[in-house]
């Protein structure tokens, strides 16, 4: 059976959305329906230390306005706050609320149960040689959080 090229790309995108769908609908029902996709990036960009806003557009590739404007919308919803270092009292860090280190723990749990779906379905040795030849074709680095400025959807 031949492909052409472009199925590749667009198959390894659907497998994306799918798993992002259903991990976005699973926190829904878990008590998180304000979160909306892009907020995971977001999310793991600020991290559990925290970040100022300037370091949170470097991260995802977008401007400083663009990421502030993001953390407005977390901000509003409960997942993010806005405080000042302790470090430096002149700098403002984004740090996620307990709601927000909420939603990435149980978003690992969710992950963790789709990817088990997956070995269900297609056998834990197919899943495990998938995600070997990903590994072998993208950069060693899976966290890139710049997807956003690529995708230029903030």
């Amino acid at each position: 059976m031949s492909s052409n090229g472009f199925e590749l790309p667009l198959r390894l995108l659907l497998a994306f959305r799918m798993l992002i769908d259903e991990l976005h609908a699973e926190l829904a029902r878990q008590g998180h329906p304000d979160i909306r996709p892009m907020y995971g990036f977001v999310m793991q960009a600020i991290g559990p230390d925290g970040t100022t806003a300037v370091e949170l557009g470097r991260a995802l590739g977008v401007t400083k306005q663009a990421a502030g404007k993001t953390v407005d919308n977390l901000e509003r919803i409960g997942y993010a706050e806005r405080a000042t270092d302790p470090r430096d009292s002149r700098r403002k860090l984004v740090r996620l609320t307990p709601r927000g280190m909420d939603a990435l723990d149980r978003s690992a749990r969710i992950f963790d149960t789709l990817r088990a779906r997956w070995a269900a379905e297609l056998g834990e040795d197919r899943l495990q040689a998938l995600e070997s030849d990903l590994r072998r074709m993208t950069p060693d680095n899976p966290w890139r959080l710049d997807i956003p400025g690529w995708f230029g959807a903030l």
